[in-house]
C-alpha cells in the first residue's frame, strides 16, 4: 500500500501503468503489505506523503482509499457484504 490512516483504518493505494486499480477489487481476499514509515495518524499526513511522492499537479491515475469490504442496503434495506470487491482485507506492517 502506498501509505494508511490510523485513525480509520484506511489504506491508500495509487495506480499506473504499472499497477491498474483493478488488482485491489478482483481478489476475494485482499492482502496488504504496509510500511512502518508509510503508517500515519490522519488523512492530512497521508496527503503530504502523497503531494510529496507526486509533485504539485502531478497525482497518480487513481487514488483508492480502502477502509474495508463495501456494503449496501439499497435492495429491500437488507445489508449485504461485500457489494463489490473482496470480502476479507488483511494489512500486514513492516519494518
Amino acid at each position: 500500500a502506498f501509505a494508511g490512516i490510523a485513525e480509520s483504518g484506511t489504506i491508500i493505494q495509487v495506480s499506473g501503468p504499472d499497477n491498474p486499480t483493478t488488482l485491489n477489487f478482483l481478489p476475494e481476499a485482499h492482502i496488504v503489505v504496509l510500511e512502518l514509515d508509510s503508517l500515519f495518524a490522519s488523512y492530512e499526513e497521508a496527503w503530504s506523503k502523497l503531494r510529496k511522492a507526486f509533485g504539485e499537479g502531478v497525482m497518480p491515475r487513481t487514488v483508492n482509499m480502502i477502509s474495508g469490504p463495501s456494503r449496501t442496503a439499497d435492495i429491500e434495506q437488507t445489508i449485504v457484504r461485500p457489494a463489490h470487491g473482496p470480502k476479507n482485507m488483511h494489512v500486514i506492517i513492516v519494518r
